[in-house]
């Protein structure tokens, strides 16, 4: 298991008591989750002392999250806490592993007071019961090197796909700087479900891949034009964010997530812009709604575990500890009031982050896909999309149409 450095330290100077209860949390994304779980833990300890927090070994993205999850609800070693992706809370809620919130909800004097938003609530409710509380809530957005488009004669971010097109090969014919990484491969398929929903249309649609269709043409089709007509490299979205950060990259578009990262790794004095996301052939119609929940996931009989575990949750997903999810990443505060608390000066001085912020009114579902195949189904569709970016797939009806054929077959009939 994994201390975070610096609560390593903390931990030994702040030994716990004998009365203190000990939980274990487990969370994705290291690199951009870390940073944050070293403020919210200065301000817990501070707050609930004799609760003593253990975080396990990291997972590496949302996939590993769940998969490991799996595994450990059959080993009998769940940690009490675990951030889990919105599209794959439902899994969790059928196999028994995450436990209903709502008698400690029910619980609390003020629980209202904290200000979460009900779409994100809704996100996280399955049969009427709450199983999760949003820990951070993002959009994808784009991020520009100015600098590099400005020398390539572009002078405006972007709002289109076609547009972004347009930039690319404006950027590759200076032939200084590679032009664009669009993070095909991040987790659940997000960015293609982006596509679908910049057209208004779900992904998913009565149980079954709803691409069969012009709009999932369309979206294999933008795709391939991104990954060609940018000259894509095949590389990971992690490297790609390095790139953008040390300045050698004109577009990226990913999770506004990395904003924090690009912020603290930012090298040279370029201007760094964030925009909203393209759409295709205009403003997009809806975006999938990106991000986590904290879920309790402990396998412990104690309720003392259990209110520490609840304690732990109800304090990363409200105030201070939602206010820290802005403040190091660029993922929106779950809640109105940290929001609120926010608005006035922050989000004023740091105006790459307010992008994700105003396409609130824009979020709809991440779509998980159904039955025990879900994750097989990611797959599937990820090596379809791979097959585009490397060359082994031209024609896009004949991909779209094998597509679907065989995620379907995965699928509850």
């Amino acid at each position: 298991m994994k201390y975070l450095l610096p609560l390593a330290a903390s931990a030994t100077l702040l030994a716990p008591a004998a009365q203190a209860v000990d939980i274990e949390v487990a969370y994705a994304y290291s690199s951009v989750f870390d940073t944050t779980f070293e403020r919210i833990m200065e301000a817990f300890q501070t707050a609930q002392p004799d609760i003593h927090v253990t975080f396990r070994a990291t997972y590496e993205n949302y996939e590993d999250a769940t998969n490991t999850i799996l595994r450990e609800a059959v080993a009998g070693t769940l940690p009490d806490v675990s951030f889990q992706a919105l599209n794959r809370q439902a899994l969790l809620v059928e196999r028994g592993i995450a436990k209903p919130l709502d008698p400690y909800i029910a619980a609390e004097a003020d629980f209202n007071a904290a200000g979460y938003h009900k779409a994100m609530l809704d996100l996280s409710t399955f049969g009427g019961k709450v199983y999760g509380l949003p820990f951070s809530v993002s959009t994808p957005i784009g991020f520009y090197n100015m600098d590099i488009l400005r020398a390539a004669g572009v002078e405006t971010v972007p709002t289109t796909w076609d547009q972004v097109i347009d930039a690319c090969r404006a950027i590759n014919a200076k032939g200084d700087h590679d032009a664009l990484f669009w993070h095909w491969d991040i987790s659940g398929n997000w960015l293609l479900q982006a596509a679908m929903w910049s057209q208004g249309v779900p992904m998913i649609k009565d149980g079954k891949l709803n691409m069969d269709n012009p709009e999932g043409l369309k979206a294999l089709e933008t795709a391939k034009a991104i990954f060609h007509d940018c000259n894509m490299k095949n590389i990971s979205g992690g490297d790609a964010s390095k790139q953008f950060a040390a300045g050698d990259l004109g577009m990226f578009f990913s999770s506004t997530a990395y904003v924090g990262f690009v912020d603290r790794s930012k090298l040279g004095e370029w201007e760094f812009v964030t925009g909203a996301y393209p759409g295709i052939g205009g403003t997009p119609k809806a975006l999938p709604a990106g991000g986590n929940s904290a879920m309790l996931t402990s396998q412990s009989d104690d309720p003392e575990v259990l209110k520490a575990a609840w304690e732990f949750i109800k304090f990363t997903t409200s105030g201070e500890g939602a206010a820290a999810v802005a403040l190091t990443t660029g993922y929106i505060p779950p809640n109105k009031a940290a929001n609120d608390l926010l608005m006035d000066s922050f989000y004023a001085q740091n105006p790459n982050k307010l992008t994700a912020v105003n396409q609130l009114p824009l979020l709809s579902e991440w779509f998980a896909y159904p039955g025990d195949n879900g994750l097989a189904v990611t797959q599937v569709i990820d090596d379809s999309l791979e097959a585009i970016l490397v060359g082994d797939a031209g024609d896009m009806e004949e991909l779209r149409d094998e597509m679907v054929e065989e995620v379907n077959a995965l699928l509850p009939r």
